[in-house]
């Protein structure tokens, strides 16, 4: 029987600190009620003492997971920051606070500015004192992957003896090689008396490309939790992707003697949401969640996998919620073929959400010979933006352009007044002279910073999706998208949606 490999998954903490991945409360909940379908072991659910938006993503979180899940809440080695995680966690059933310090020289002499017995010292206290809201306490070890050894085994010991129930060992900026960050393992495994009574977590970054590499490297020297996120989201290049982690092990458990306990079916349909909820595509060659990663285009391949799977696919697309199977839907697909295909999809709809989704899915078959699993997806998202508390609604948006006529935009836009204004702009472009119309409306300050448009399937029919942020004066960033078979009207939405959800963060600061 191979060991049990924790899943601590902190794409609601280290994955948001993405740029631009930025997530509200009730988007974290949403994440996380899909983090428990999953059923992993750990969520992070945010670092309390940093934003009021943080301390109440961690309480809501702790309330949503019951027993369903450890709940964590992430702190510096400062009192403040743990007394703040200790009340964002007060409602949780399985509490942790996870505390720590950065411990390679690089941390010490240039970031903390602090001596290694200084460092001891600190660690010892923050654990000490987080010890007394929490039985349940992780420490990490910042910069591990660039620590000296022997420093490193001082510093394990001195909190596994002051009551740390879980070690965290980051490869924090992702430079070891997986050989060199395995033996660091190892040396923790031998020279730690009582190393064995804890659990011993690697988190690693994919500066390199090789955070999953790093991770397993981990497992197979003694690691028994791997800190991960949906679709390698994080800081920089990213973390460890959870869905690469846990199939890896699923391949090769018996090698690196572990397992987990998570429900791989559910992966694309987290990856999805993650990647819908914050903006961020996931690129088609990724690694078991990618669109092309159970496709086959060259003839050889196609005639070896159509006689036998597995000639060329190591993993079943249905074990990680792929469907091998499709229904070709057109024009002609009534509601209940509809309703059929959203299910297999993960989207449970009926009546007049149904009926709203298959009046968009008709106008689209009309002008498509066939609409695929992403065109659906993209209508269901599309549905979901258009909330009906949103502070602005797209009405109409006509574009008058080409040489050498000057392009010029007029848009409507009804108010959650129920009130509907036009303006009418030009510009350098269509897109330009849509915006500048917007804004006339809207009055919102705010720069646009990224602008980004893809079709959503194949075709020259196919969906255009917009994917725009815009920054507000105070520096924070918000994503907004839209689809639509018009990539002008997409944009439209894009934007709108973009200062919907800036409109909307600050009502709620100002509550």
């Amino acid at each position: 029987m191979t060991r049990k490999i924790n899943i601590f998954d902190t794409t609601l903490r280290d994955g948001e600190q993405s740029p631009g991945a930025s997530m509200n409360t009730e988007e974290k909940l949403v994440v996380a009620r899909q983090l428990l379908r999953l059923n992993v072991d750990v969520i992070e659910a945010g670092f309390p003492i940093s934003s009021p938006g943080d301390f109440e993503s961690v309480r809501r979180i702790s309330e949503l997971a019951g027993d369903k899940a450890t709940v964590c809440a992430l702190t510096r080695a400062v009192e403040k920051d743990i007394d703040s995680a200790a009340d964002a966690l007060k409602y949780a059933k399985r509490p942790r606070i996870h505390t720590g310090i950065g411990v390679s020289p690089s941390h010490m002499r240039d970031k903390l500015r602090i001596t290694e017995d200084e460092c001891v010292e600190r660690a010892i206290k923050c654990v000490k004192y987080a010890k007394k809201f929490v039985e349940d306490v992780q420490f990490y070890a910042e910069d591990a992957g660039r620590s000296d050894f022997d420093f490193l085994v001082r510093v394990i010991q001195a909190v596994v003896d002051a009551g740390a129930t879980v070690v965290n060992i980051p490869d924090t900026t992702g430079y070891s090689l997986p050989e060199d960050f395995g033996r660091r393992i190892k040396y923790l495994m031998d020279n730690v008396n009582g190393i064995e009574n804890v659990t011993v977590s690697v988190h690693c970054h994919n500066d390199l490309g090789m955070a999953t590499a790093l991770s397993l490297a981990g497992v197979r020297n003694g690691a028994t939790q791997v800190e991960c996120t949906i679709n390698g989201l994080g800081e920089r290049a990213g973390n460890t992707a959870m869905e690469e982690v846990v199939m890896g092990l699923r391949m090769h458990g018996e090698d690196l003697d572990g397992h987990t306990d998570i429900n791989t079916r559910e992966f694309l349909k987290a990856s999805r949401l993650v990647s819908s909820i914050t903006g961020m595509n996931v690129q088609a060659n990724k690694a078991i969640v990618g669109a092309n990663a159970f496709a086959h285009s060259s003839g050889i391949h196609q005639d070896g996998v159509l006689k036998k799977r597995d000639t060329y696919e190591i993993i079943d697309p249905a074990d990680v919620g792929v469907g091998a199977s499709q229904i070709v839907l057109t024009a002609r697909s009534g509601h209940a073929a509809l309703k059929h295909r959203l299910e297999e999809l993960g989207y449970e709809m009926d009546g007049e959400e149904l009926d709203r989704v298959y009046e968009a899915f008709l106008n689209l078959a009309d002008k498509k010979k066939e609409v695929y699993d992403e065109d659906l997806e993209s209508l269901v998202n599309e549905q979901e933006r258009n909330d009906e508390t949103a502070a602005f609604v797209l009405e109409s948006v006509q574009i008058s352009c080409g040489f050498p006529l000057k392009p010029t935009a007029t848009v409507t836009l009804r108010n959650d007044a129920d009130q509907s204004q036009t303006a009418c702009e030009w510009g350098t472009g269509p897109v330009d002279a849509v915006y500048k119309a917007c804004n006339k409306i809207m009055q919102v300050d705010n720069e646009l910073s990224e602008f980004s448009v893809q079709s959503v399937t194949r075709g020259i029919d196919a969906l255009g999706e917009v994917t725009v942020r815009v920054t507000a004066p105070d520096g924070e960033v918000y994503t907004g998208r839209g689809s639509d078979g018009d990539i002008i009207v997409s944009s439209a939405k894009a934007y709108i949606n973009a200062i919907n959800r800036l409109l909307n963060d600050k009502r709620q600061h100002r509550r």
